[in-house]
């Protein structure tokens, strides 16, 4: 498409102004979002996602309303599927959940401009390199098999190289000082966790950026629809995250979906390095007639491949079973944990939450209790979490002494 230069400024500003608004209506202020502020908003940003995409088909034409709408499933499917890294990474630091909405928003942000940078980058290495082509069709294949590895969620962690130089450069407390940044210790401005999330959300984008442009790039070539593709993807990531945070152990078949798309774009990358063809080795230089996919094809492959990995994740028996365990871990780490929210509305919503977990895993057979690694703990800490809510333990308890020292050992 020929976007004017007028139109470039305009979507920019558009997307900030958008950033600007999430943080100053919604972030700024700590709070636990609702499940009805989390519907309203996640609705709000699809629907201008697809105003956009319905504009792009009305004044660029057909194609590239197919591949804007191509490219925006993918990026959000992978987007989702990141999500489960950012929950990784925010148990891990014990992000309280009342600030859990500023650090998706730095990160949506953060991936947002490293994204741009990448897409660039690609744009400038196309336009001059074709054998380019035939790396990114390396990458997305590399990507879709690792995606097929067992228990590929259970290595992710939040430690990367970014962290590891941040402590090893600057000293950082080990408590939260609200959402702030930065605190006195001993007289001195300290890193918080607070900040070191943030930086570990920050390596983790780097990656993630990695293996969506080359995606979306196998799409199409546009650097309009690869920008704004990715841009209305990340836009309401943060509402998506509080909807559908007890759904997302439910997607178990979600990567193998994901492994399926970047595989089947990765062939399509090949195909199309193949019919443009330059290097030299393979068939002296000259292109290869091969049979490329259009972009109705992938839209149809995509659109096809989701819906049957989320529909097959929440009818599997499995999927069930590994959600309310994985679910019913996280909620009784989180209530038994004094720091996780001073919102006692938040505490009795988890504890309810709890109970209705233990009594699914309760009901379950030999079968599915196999999901339930270290159940005997699982079900101890459950015990704990009544003990503490009937008043037979008070909050003076292991992880109270925990959170008692780390706000002594600031």
């Amino acid at each position: 498409m020929d976007v004017p230069p007028l139109i470039w400024v305009l979507t920019v500003a558009g997307i900030v102004a958008l950033l600007a608004f999430d943080f100053f209506v919604h972030v700024r202020r700590a709070h636990i979002p609702t499940l009805q502020e989390a519907v309203i908003w996640s609705s709000v940003y699809v629907g201008i996602a697809l105003c956009f995409g319905s504009g792009i088909f009305a004044f660029g034409g057909a194609s590239p309303g197919a591949e804007y709408f191509a490219g925006y499933l993918t990026e959000k499917a992978l987007s989702v599927d990141n999500l489960f890294v950012f929950l990784v990474i925010m148990n891990s630091f014990g992000v309280p959940r009342e600030d859990q909405q500023k650090v998706l928003l730095f990160g949506i942000a953060f991936a947002l401009a490293a994204r741009t940078v990448f897409i660039l980058l690609g744009a400038a290495l196309i336009n001059t390199f074709a054998w380019v082509f035939y790396l990114f069709a390396l990458i997305l294949l590399i990507t879709a098999g690792n995606m097929l590895r067992p228990d590929r969620s259970e290595e992710k962690s939040a430690d990367n190289i970014m962290i590891r130089m941040t402590q090893r450069l600057f000293h950082t407390a080990d408590y939260y000082d609200r959402d702030k940044l930065l605190t006195l210790q001993d007289g001195k401005q300290t890193l918080t966790p607070m900040l070191l999330v943030m930086v570990a959300i920050a390596g983790t984008d780097i990656l993630f950026a990695l293996d969506s442009i080359p995606a979306i790039f196998g799409l199409t070539e546009d650097v309009f629809i690869v920008f704004t593709a990715n841009a209305f993807a990340l836009l309401g990531l943060r509402q998506l995250y509080f909807l559908i945070d007890g759904l997302l152990n439910r997607l178990i078949f979600l990567s193998y979906g994901l492994a399926l798309i970047l595989g089947f774009i990765g062939v399509k990358l090949l195909l199309h390095a193949l019919h443009e063809n330059n290097v030299p080795f393979i068939n002296d230089g000259d292109p290869v007639p091969v049979v490329e996919f259009d972009t109705a094809l992938s839209l149809t492959v995509i659109i096809a491949v989701l819906g049957l990995t989320v529909l097959a994740s929440l009818i599997s028996p499995r999927g069930k079973a590994q959600a309310v365990v994985s679910a019913a871990r996280r909620d009784v780490i989180n209530y038994l944990d004094p720091d996780y929210t001073n919102d006692l509305g938040e505490r009795s919503r988890i504890f309810a939450k709890l109970v209705a977990e233990e009594q699914q895993i309760r009901r379950f057979g030999p079968k599915h209790r196999r999901q339930a690694k270290d159940e005997k703990e699982l079900m101890d800490l459950i015990a704990r979490a009544h003990r503490q809510h009937d008043g037979k333990e008070g909050r003076s308890d292991g992880s109270d002494e925990r959170g008692s020292s780390d706000k002594g050992g600031g």
